[in-house]
This record gives C-alpha cells, structure tokens and sequence, in this order.
C-alpha cells in the first residue's frame, strides 16, 4: 500500500480529518545532512503550499521526497537536497506538489523546531 492509499484510508476512518493532522517519519540516508542525519524522526505538518527554504515533502511525478524548497528571485522553482552530492530537483514545468511542511526534528532526543514556511 502506498502511503496515498494509507492517507485515504485513515481519513475515511477518522471522519475526513486524518490527512489535516502532523504525522511522524524517519530519515533515511545522507541526503539532508547535516542538518538531518540519517535515522533521525521529522514532524511533517500537512500543508499545500510553502515558502522559499521550507523544508518540505513533496512529490514529483509520483516520486517523493524530503528537501529543501527553494525559488529563485527569476522565478525558478527547486528541490534541493542539503548534501552537495544530490542532484537539485527542478520543479518548472513538472508535476508536483507540496504533502507537508517539516516542522520539527528529533536527533537524540534534541527537539529542534522549523518556522519557516
């Protein structure tokens, strides 16, 4: 199942709310680091939309990911990841959209809190 079809299903359970309350994942892989090492919970907040240097999990042509948004004063539009061996995502003229803005990180029980969005 994937988690769409999760997100569906528990918020045909809960009544159509399920998909509006924050939910919890963990980092895998280097890609966010340092800033989120591997193994580390996100608190994702849903949301449809961000701001520029928003973390977020968003979906690109069926494909998700955890990355930071960010648009360019020319109005070009990216997903980059904090590790410099990455690849930026560019997001201008593809399908995509925001699931939810990260707003919280735990590292070993040191909560950090992001606002930016």
């Amino acid at each position: 199942m994937e988690i769409s079809e999760i997100e569906q299903a528990l918020d045909r359970e809960a009544g159509g709310c399920a998909s509006s309350e924050p939910f919890a994942l963990q980092v895998l892989g280097d890609s966010m680091e340092p800033e989120f090492p591997d193994k580390c919970i996100i608190i994702i907040d849903p949301a449809k939309f961000c701001g520029n240097g928003a973390y977020v999990f968003a979906e690109v042509e069926g494909e998700r990911w955890f990355r930071r948004y960010v648009k360019t004063a020319d109005g070009e539009e990216k997903l980059v990841a904090l590790n410099p061996n990455y690849p930026e995502i560019p997001l201008n003229g593809r399908a995509w959209q925001v699931h939810g803005i990260i707003v919280q990180r735990n590292v070993k029980r040191k909560i950090k809190h992001y606002t930016n969005y």
